[in-house]
């Protein structure tokens, strides 16, 4: 089997699995493990449709970096729950859910799943990171569009795209990005910048749609070009080129947010997917039993015991 490294944006999974499994499923003491069971039946349906050889649980260490919000003070704004004076924000996560998520790390830990994180930085950078430095292909499992911007067929890194449910996934590539939105991957990160996008509090340039950003991109390749031009009054309409200049002082920032990080300094970490030894399906046992995984530990040591 070629090799091939799995990326989980794993916030991401977790959420969609705790919206889409029954919050009456719960352990003995009443705990809900509605969020363990479904994230450890997303992992197994993944392995089992693209066969990775390589699994890493990519992980917020900061899911709302402070240096991203001196930049744009509007970042993720409307998700935070408490403002922290010293460490990360608290970041709005129903209570059942926060419950789930130690229980979570246990169970990756006891299947030999390696969880990366790094501090000061979200799981998207971690992605970034390791997709770019990845010797082998990829494919990043996420529900978020910013991440399109590390697609690259030629080094086959790929989005395995789950925005519309683990039933219809997607797998972008090049082709898929251009035929979505009109640029290529290596420019949706400038795309994204210029249309804005409410969910992450960036408010994008006023007056700049997808297919306008799409037409800027296609003219002058990305946003410093973009700027040159609107500066100089050439190759786009006044208006176009007035509302480009009074975002200057946006456009100046935000690329930097939107663009993930390629280059932290991660351990590399063996992140083989292999079968349970001992001592990995004792814990898991135990684990299973405390919290009443039942069927869905079950299933994800089944698919281990299939990789080499």
């Amino acid at each position: 089997m070629t090799d091939r490294l799995m990326l989980l944006d794993s916030a991401s999974l977790y959420f969609r699995a705790f919206y889409g499994v029954p919050d009456k499923v719960r352990a003995p003491d009443g705990t809900p493990v509605n969020a363990v069971r479904g994230f450890l039946d997303i992992i197994t349906k993944l392995v089992t449709l693209y066969e990775p050889t390589h699994l890493v649980a990519c992980w917020d260490d900061d899911w709302r970096p402070q240096w991203r919000v001196d930049l744009i003070p509007t970042y993720k704004t409307h998700r935070v729950a408490e403002v922290v004076a010293v460490g990360p924000d608290v970041e709005v996560v129903p209570d059942p859910l926060e419950v789930q998520v130690p229980i979570i790390v246990d169970v990756l830990e006891a299947l030999g799943i390696t969880i990366v994180g790094a501090p000061e930085h979200e799981a998207d950078d971690v992605i970034g990171t390791l997709a770019t430095t990845a010797t082998m292909p990829v494919d990043i499992v996420t529900g978020d569009r910013d991440l399109f911007q590390l697609v690259d067929d030629a080094r086959d890194v790929r989005v395995v795209y789950t925005a519309r449910g683990m039933s219809n996934l997607e797998v972008v590539t090049d082709e898929v990005v251009v035929a979505k939105y009109g640029v290529r991957a290596d420019q949706y990160a400038d795309f994204a910048t210029l249309r804005g996008d409410a969910s992450d509090g960036l408010p994008g340039v006023a007056g700049i749609g997808e297919k306008s950003a799409a037409t800027l991109l296609g003219a002058h390749g990305d946003i410093d070009g973009i700027v040159r031009a609107a500066r100089a009054g050439e190759g786009m309409s006044a208006g176009v080129a007035a509302k480009i200049t009074n975002a200057l002082p946006y456009l100046e920032v935000a690329p930097t947010v939107v663009a993930v990080v390629k280059d932290l300094d991660l351990p590399t970490p063996d992140a083989r997917l292999r079968p349970l030894d001992d001592a990995q399906r004792a814990a898991l046992g135990a684990l299973s039993e405390k919290w009443a995984l039942g069927t869905a530990a079950d299933r994800i040591a089944a698919v281990l015991d299939q990789t080499a």
